[in-house]
């Protein structure tokens, strides 16, 4: 009888314990940068794990490609439907961390008229740009003092971080992009 209760104290004890989920080596939240968002304050992207992430890479004095971009970001959030801000992140990172300050970065969602409920906009140094911009497949280069150019790319990943689907360039063809989403956050 004792060895029956020391038994089923063991079995409840493992029972209870919360198993420890396992990080992809492929997944986003692999990257230990830091980040600045438009309110100041500090993340990473471990941070949003267990989110689905929409990202594209833009920069805020851009007149041509980032209206455009955050323009598609836009309609397919409202493709996708009201989400609860818990499940997914609409995030703009930006490739000219020394102009798109958090003032900046601030008015800008402010000004395109997204709720930072459900959209962050991050910026860094020189070098965690550079990193999170290979791991997206985003190329993009200074051509002058205020200008950029770069890929056109949006890229939704998984809860796990994983990449689950890109599109690339200015098509206005968000139906695609909105189903992969709206999949994600059914997995």
């Amino acid at each position: 009888m004792k060895r029956l209760l020391y038994l089923l104290f063991a079995f409840s004890i493992l029972s209870c314990s919360k198993k420890e989920e396992i990080i992809s080596p492929d997944s986003i939240y692999n990257v230990g940068s830091v980040w600045e968002k438009q309110d100041g304050s500090k993340i990473s992207f471990i941070d949003l794990k267990g989110k689905v992430i929409v990202t594209t890479m833009i920069f805020t004095s851009c007149k041509t490609a980032c209206p455009r971009l955050t323009a598609e970001m836009k309609k397919i959030a409202k493709e996708v439907g009201n989400v609860d801000p818990d499940n997914i992140e609409y995030l703009l990172i930006s490739i000219d961390p020394k102009t798109d300050t958090p003032e900046v970065m601030k008015a800008y969602l402010k000004t395109h008229q997204l709720d930072e409920k459900e959209w962050m906009f991050i910026r860094s140094n020189e070098n965690d740009t550079r990193e999170i911009a290979n791991i997206m497949a985003v190329k993009y280069k200074e051509i002058s003092p205020i200008e950029f150019s770069h890929s056109n790319i949006i890229s939704v990943y998984s809860k796990k971080g994983t990449l689950a689907y890109q599109k690339e360039g200015l098509d206005n063809n968000i139906q695609r992009t909105a189903k992969e989403i709206k999949k994600q956050l059914e997995l």
